[in-house]
């Protein structure tokens, strides 16, 4: 994400975990649509220096660098509109904030789930403390660097689970 390298650590994060994964097809159609949007996202007519994209076929991120002009109530209310288009058009739940993501292996395939789901992972042995897990809680591209993917046990559904 070299796209990135020259926005301030401070740029405001916002993370749509979809239900499933999105077929390669899907990812590369929401990456054009993501792409025209932030193209053209704007804040009282001011031009964001913005990002979006899908990482690891579950997510879609997106990114403004509030340096020159910050992200207004109007234009975060245009990106949810985005959101809930691609919603409609691809038949994905990208608000449920119960699901828990978990990255599989070393890989790049990621899985959700829901506490339940975690827990029987968890006695079967196909998750552990240390699986990485997704915090789309983080507000800042700092934050999202540095805590997006973090061990299971550092995770707030860890406190929640009967292990």
């Amino acid at each position: 994400m070299n796209e990135l390298a020259n926005f301030s650590p401070q740029s405001r994060v916002w993370i749509y975990q979809a239900d499933r994964a999105f077929s390669e097809v899907e990812t590369a159609a929401i990456g054009r649509k993501l792409e025209q949007f932030v193209g053209e996202w704007a804040a009282h007519g001011n031009g964001l220096k913005a990002w979006g994209g899908v990482l690891y076929q579950h997510f879609i991120v997106l990114v403004v660098d509030e340096r020159q002009h910050g992200a207004s109530g109007c234009s975060i209310d245009s990106s949810v509109r985005v959101i809930k288009e691609i919603e409609k058009e691809y038949g994905v739940n990208l608000f449920n904030r119960l699901l828990i993501a978990y990255q599989v292996g070393d890989g790049e395939e990621v899985r959700c789930t829901d506490r339940n789901g975690l827990e029987e992972l968890l006695t079967k042995g196909a998750v552990n403390e240390e699986t990485l897990t997704f915090n789309n809680l983080v507000q800042t591209k700092e934050d999202w660097e540095r805590d997006w993917k973090i061990p299971l046990k550092e995770s707030w559904v860890w406190k929640s689970l009967a292990v």
